[in-house]
């Protein structure tokens, strides 16, 4: 047998197999009783988490709650920020608390452009080795070393809901969105905790390619 025929053979082992794992994971999902339900879709737009040490070097105090987030314990904060990046900047950034033990600046693709810095997709929390970027108020100014990150798509779900969608934390699924332009995002991380309220979470760029709006919903349709 010469070498493209052991090639082709080969490439067709891969694609049968790949394709063997797509199926498995659709009938895992279709086996479950609740797995056509429709989930919330939110838009999570540019935002920044602060520590209460830098908090307090921007604005001289801890943060100030103003507004609950879908998610319990989450809020929107009286004070906002100016992101400075190499080429650009954005004024009035909201700023979410609680306070964490690490500042993490969240933004799109879009955005990071606009900054001129190029910002890894990643999930929040994972910023070791991210871009900087400079954080700036009436009051102060905070340089971050790291911290920059376009956020990767994903589900909270409770573990009541992990349970309905026959689906474990940290499970990697596909959903559809029903929007004016449906697309599948591929790559869901699932993210299972006792205080999240169930959401899948896109970013601008997603959500305006999928035509999102208020009240649109998504469906998983496959499973990693």
């Amino acid at each position: 047998m010469n070498e493209t025929a052991i090639r082709n053979m080969l490439e067709g082992i891969v694609r049968s197999v790949v394709g063997e794992l797509v199926v498995a994971g659709q009938a895992t999902i279709a086996s479950c009783p609740d797995a056509d339900a429709a989930i919330p879709v939110e838009l999570s737009a540019r935002h920044v988490h602060l520590s209460e040490r830098d908090a307090i070097a921007l604005f001289g105090a801890p943060l100030t709650p103003v507004r609950e987030l879908s998610q319990p314990g989450q809020f929107v904060c009286k004070e906002r920020v100016r992101l400075i990046g190499p080429k650009g900047v954005m004024d009035n950034v909201a700023v979410l608390g609680p306070s964490r033990d690490r500042s993490q600046v969240e933004i799109s693709k879009t955005d990071a452009r606009i900054l001129g810095v190029d910002a890894p997709v990643r999930q929040s929390g994972d910023t070791a080795g991210t871009p900087g970027i400079i954080l700036a108020s009436e009051q102060g100014i905070v340089g971050l070393e790291e911290g920059l990150i376009v956020a990767s798509r994903h589900i909270h779900m409770s573990p009541e809901d992990a349970r309905h969608f026959c689906v474990r934390d940290n499970d990697l699924v596909n959903v559809r969105l029903e929007s004016e332009r449906p697309v599948i995002l591929e790559d869901v991380l699932v993210r299972v905790h006792e205080q999240f309220r169930l959401a899948v979470h896109i970013d601008p760029d997603e959500g305006n390619s999928a035509g999102w709006k208020d009240g649109v919903t998504g469906r998983i349709v496959g499973k990693k």
